[in-house]
């Protein structure tokens, strides 16, 4: 490995990284996308992470936030998450899918898309049912926000 072949590696990494939080995955995706090696990747991704400038922690805890802020419950998150190679233990420190926060978050995501009215009609209660259960949200906390046992100061 050349020390040009690995700076340029480092200086296209740290422009990753100065645009936005990458997972190590993610990174080494784009990376092997540029046509780098994948030994030469390695060694600068091991470097940043001991320099503390790829932290999976802090892309876990930037992702997380942004997806709730787009009302996305903790099963899609979950699943996005380990797409981006973030580690079980990671994902069950960090993410709680019994918190009473999730069921208040979908509440918020239900009267975004549907106001307030809770519909009587079979076939209008089944799209809201699919439309949480596409954001991520638990069968317990879908249950909770269309039975209306959601209270307004949790």
């Amino acid at each position: 490995m050349t020390n040009k072949l690995y700076q340029q590696v480092q200086a296209c990494a740290k422009a990753y990284l100065a645009q936005r939080e990458h997972s190590r995955l993610e990174l080494h995706h784009k990376l092997i996308k540029k046509g780098f090696d994948s030994t030469v990747i390695a060694t600068v991704l091991t470097q940043l992470q001991t320099d503390n400038l790829l932290s999976d922690e802090r892309f876990v805890e930037n992702y997380l936030r942004t997806r709730i802020n787009k009302g996305y419950g903790p099963l899609r998150i979950e699943q996005e998450l380990r797409e981006r190679g973030i580690a079980s233990g990671l994902l069950n420190q960090t993410l709680n899918c019994h918190d009473p926060q999730w069921i208040v978050r979908a509440q918020q995501a239900w009267q975004k898309r549907f106001g307030q009215n809770l519909s009587p009609d079979r076939r209008e209660q089944a799209k809201q049912i699919r439309f949480l259960q596409y954001r991520g949200f638990t069968s317990s906390q879908i249950k909770a926000v269309l039975s209306g046992s959601v209270s307004e100061e949790s």
